[in-house]
């Protein structure tokens, strides 16, 4: 017979309590800028790339419409971001990044490199689990779609 794993040998046990201790490192600098963490996410992928669509936000961001739709709507009524549909198919909603959108970007550098410092490791090894992790998400992912 074999006996259920304590909950320190689970690896999504792991993962959990690491992705709240680093939300929650994030979390005064975020408070700050009047963002939660998921609304964070979205504004870097804006960043990165601003003008995408809803469901390429989703996409990038692995988040669902019913998930999204929320995030964007708080983060416009705070003035960060604008919904538009597009020009010749209204169905089509892209999201830009408002005056005051764009300029939370340096702070929002910032708040990256507080996990850096945090983490106590060299570059390469926070590097390294960011990949692992990555390889991990997909194979879960996979996993579950072949389902």
């Amino acid at each position: 017979m074999e006996t259920t794993p304590r909950i320190g040998e689970l690896a999504c046990f792991a993962l959990y309590t690491a992705s709240r201790a680093v939300i929650g490192l994030y979390r005064p600098v975020l408070d700050r800028l009047g963002l939660t963490y998921p609304q964070f996410l979205v504004l870097m992928a804006l960043w990165e790339q601003d003008g995408r669509t809803v469901s390429a936000l989703g996409d990038a961001l692995q988040l669902d419409s019913g998930t999204l739709s929320p995030l964007l709507k708080r983060l416009e009524a705070a003035g960060f971001v604008e919904r538009r549909r597009e020009f010749g198919d209204e169905r089509r909603v892209t999201v830009h990044l408002t005056e005051a959108g764009a300029a939370l970007e340096r702070e929002g550098c910032a708040v990256t490199e507080v996990v850096g410092t945090a983490a106590g490791m060299p570059l390469e090894e926070l590097l390294a689990l960011r990949d692992k992790l990555n390889e991990f998400t997909e194979s879960v992912i996979r996993h579950r779609a072949a389902r």
